[in-house]
């Protein structure tokens, strides 16, 4: 079977992230670093940036759609195999609390930053990807909205880089609130609290490893509750919003977008399920992990290549102070709903 040349040119942005990845596992190994309990998965991101704002541009553009693959694709059969961790006790043992706080945390985002978006006369579409993406599950969440909305491509990569630079910062900050014991959570509850405000998929599986399996693994199945929670955001959108049309597109866009449903959302659930029956050896399952964790860590190398500093420049000040005030919420107003609501369900 032969290969075009550009999928062979693709295949040299997959290695580019394999290569970051391997050298994120041998770094997250050293002394030092395991101290400050960084993962490969936290030193992958960070190598991915520091990739992004200094030899990026030397890239052969040919290589960025390889890129791309991993920080998609990967991140999704990553998320697929992290469903040989868990069980379906693991989901009951989450409860209807975790149901709960989601549910209250993705309608009030998303409410929040449309009248937010108003009052700093933001445009439609910018307002309501930023609070998409910040309610759900950050660039997944904001791509979907983009299929049902079809707005113009530079207001997507807008809504794209603040959801990943103010998750990126959660995923720092929460592990060190937490190891300091400054939250006052258990890991029960740190892991419900991270799984609802955490942006992203991969900040979530990154701030969850950096503070413990059990924290993880209750973070990942709250945050899968809310990527769940994508499909009918997106059904109310595609009834609710009319696309606009695009001027810089000769014939105006008539029909509303397909809805973007999140598969690996239900494959994840149907692999927990399989896992409950303990067909595998328990063998099997640790080099499974073994492979999850790296194709993990390659995702979040890749979505650390994305984070350039040039993009937030040209993004201009209102977006990110929609998505720093809506990040405000997610930070105060999780908190509140983990430590009191919760407990009360």
């Amino acid at each position: 079977m032969k290969f075009s040349q550009a999928k062979i040119k693709m295949l040299y942005g997959v290695l580019l992230i394999a290569i970051l990845s391997c050298a994120a596992f041998l770094i997250a190994e050293l002394p030092f670093v395991k101290r400050i309990s960084f993962s490969p998965l936290i030193v992958g991101i960070l190598l991915g940036m520091i990739y992004a704002n200094t030899w990026r541009k030397r890239l052969p553009e040919s290589w960025v759609p390889g890129i791309q693959f991993s920080a998609k694709q990967l991140l999704r059969l990553g998320i697929i195999l992290y469903g040989f961790r868990l069980t379906i006790a693991n989901i009951v043992e989450v409860g209807w609390s975790a149901l709960a706080v989601d549910a209250i945390i993705v309608v009030g985002t998303i409410l929040i930053g449309i009248l937010f978006g108003r009052m700093l006369n933001m445009d439609r579409d910018t307002a309501l990807l930023t609070s998409v993406g910040s309610s759900i599950c950050g660039a997944a969440a904001v791509l979907g909205a983009d299929a049902t909305i079809k707005p113009q491509p530079y207001k997507t990569a807008v809504a794209v880089s603040t959801v990943v630079i103010f998750g990126t910062i959660s995923m720092f900050l929460y592990p060190v609130l937490y190891r300091n014991g400054w939250l006052g959570l258990d890991p029960q509850q740190m892991g419900l609290y991270t799984g609802a405000t955490l942006h992203e998929v991969a900040h979530v599986v990154g701030a969850g490893n950096a503070m413990g399996a059990e924290i993880q693994d209750t973070a990942t199945i709250v945050k899968m509750i809310r990527v769940i929670m994508l499909v009918p955001v997106l059904l109310v959108l595609a009834f609710t919003v009319r696309p606009k049309a695009d001027p810089t597109v000769a014939q105006p866009q008539a029909k509303k977008g397909k809805i973007a449903v999140p598969w690996f959302a239900f494959i994840f659930l149907v692999v927990i399920g399989f896992n409950s029956l303990d067909l595998f050896p328990s063998a099997y399952i640790g080099y499974i992990n073994v492979f999850d964790t790296f194709l993990l860590t390659m995702a979040m190398t890749a979505l650390g290549t994305e984070t350039s500093f040039d993009k937030f420049k040209k993004a201009g000040p209102r977006p990110f102070l929609l998505a720093f005030l809506l990040y405000i919420w997610l930070f105060f107003g999780g908190y509140a709903l983990t430590r009191y609501l919760a407990p009360l369900m």
